[in-house]
């Protein structure tokens, strides 16, 4: 028997084990796939390593930064290059905005991202107070306060990027809280000083490297039942025709909604119910190395990337210009140029089966209109992510109140990941310091 067993190998469930393994608990961590790192992962393409998951982290929130430094990685910001959206038939400026709600209406009205009846709507906003005891989605408020240009041109491509999901599904109050002020007629809270974002020179795909170092982690093993004994719990694992039992004083599941609520059936089956609830979104990352010298024009851009509304009908949902946002990338790419696109909405999954060749074509056509690059690329990769980003449903946050109240009701038991309080991974850090100090005594974090 072990002290505690954490289940699932992603950045939650390490650093969950890190915590345990500090405050001296024996900690065996079991992880279904191949590798660590979850949706934090690095390949090489054209040759050079790059981030084909998760590629930055809030700079905003200390805990993706604090544990970073802590292991001894080192921090790069992005550079000041802008964003665009590519919108009404043209790549147009990012006004300054709160997830896509512009917070500067100069910037709105030269950007030409709405049309002259949705500017004028936007300027007759009136106030749209939201009881403290009521949750809506997003885009039904940006709708009701803005008008819903708003939400269909600029909303829905900002938190494209973070959920892949629907703005009007989405809860404000788990993913945008802000926007309630925002609605009521207040002022936002003042800009944030520093970076707003931060990655690790050589890729995000580090973090977790770097925490299993040390651990005790064992891939390839599932985990298909979990029941409770007399001295703490048992867990049966590995394949049907060769199960193997694992016992242990406590565990940690730090895997995806889906596969927590199916290890919590028996143990915890209000969670389990809640959390089969939770549903997900799939996305994909198509990521391209061109020679800087046969595309000269995109070489010299002063754009990060783009995003896509949905309204627009492109394939793709956002292009990341990764030499131009990253100088480790452009270093390391020493003459290639590495960008990325992503596809794959909430609702969209029949998008994305087609074939990874097909995803290349996609993606390639849509840069060529949006961009005008024509030429082959050097090397290409494609990375599906099925079922990577939980949503965040209106109702969200009383969806996790009462997750969290079963699961503390069994004792040694916890829970951690993104489908609970951030998809981010400082929220998801958190998540598991959290899990970590109710099994056994590490430090709360901040």
């Amino acid at each position: 028997m072990v002290s505690v067993v954490v289940v699932g190998a992603g950045v939650a469930g390490l650093t969950a084990a890190r915590d345990l393994v500090g405050a001296g608990h024996e900690v065996l961590v079991l992880e279904s796939s191949t590798r660590v790192g979850g949706k934090l992962l690095r390949t090489s393409v054209a040759g050079v390593t790059v981030d084909v998951g998760a590629e930055a982290m809030l700079n905003r929130r200390p805990e993706g930064v604090d544990l970073a430094r802590s292991l001894g990685l080192t921090i790069e910001h992005p550079t000041i290059a802008s964003s665009r959206i590519w919108t009404r038939g043209a790549l147009r400026p990012l006004p300054r905005s709160l997830m896509g709600v512009p917070l500067d209406l100069d910037q709105l009205a030269a950007s030409g991202v709405l049309s002259p009846d949705g500017l004028e709507r936007f300027r007759s906003a009136v106030a749209v107070p939201v009881p403290v005891d009521e949750d809506v989605s997003v885009g039904d408020l940006v709708d009701a306060r803005y008008g819903a240009e708003v939400t269909d041109r600029l909303v829905e491509p900002l938190l494209g990027g973070v959920y892949a999901g629907d703005s009007r599904r989405l809860s404000v109050r788990a993913t945008v809280p802000q926007l309630v002020t925002l609605a009521d007629g207040a002022s936002p809270a003042p800009t944030y000083d520093g970076p707003v974002f931060a990655g690790l020179p050589g890729g995000m795909g580090q973090l977790p490297e770097r925490l299993a170092e040390g651990l005790e982690v064992r891939t390839g093993t599932t985990v298909r039942e979990l029941v409770a004994t007399e001295a703490g719990f048992a867990l049966t694992v590995g394949p049907t025709t060769a199960p193997e039992l694992v016992t242990a004083d406590a565990v940690v599941l730090a895997t995806p909604a889906a596969p927590t609520a199916r290890l919590l059936g028996a143990l915890a089956p209000v969670a389990a119910a809640e959390l089969a609830g939770i549903e997900s979104a799939s996305m994909a990352i198509v990521t391209f190395a061109f020679d800087a010298a046969s595309v000269p024009d995109l070489a010299g851009t002063d754009s990060s990337g783009f995003l896509v509304p949905p309204v627009d009908r492109r394939r793709i949902k956002a292009a990341t210009f990764s030499f131009a946002k990253w100088g480790w990338v452009r270093a390391a790419g020493d003459g290639l140029l590495l960008l990325r696109t992503s596809l794959g909405r909430y609702g969209e999954e029949t998008a994305l089966q087609g074939s990874d060749e097909e995803l290349v074509a996609w993606s390639l056509a849509d840069l060529r209109d949006a961009t005008g690059v024509s030429v082959a690329p050097v090397d290409t990769h494609v990375q599906r992510w099925g079922g990577g980003l939980p949503q965040y449903a209106v109702g969200h946050l009383g969806r996790v109140a009462r997750i969290r109240a079963a699961v503390d009701a069994v004792p040694g038991l916890a829970v951690c990941g993104a489908a609970y309080e951030g998809v981010g991974i400082p929220a998801v850090i958190a998540s598991a310091h959290r899990a970590a100090a109710r099994i056994g005594g590490a430090p709360v974090r901040s």
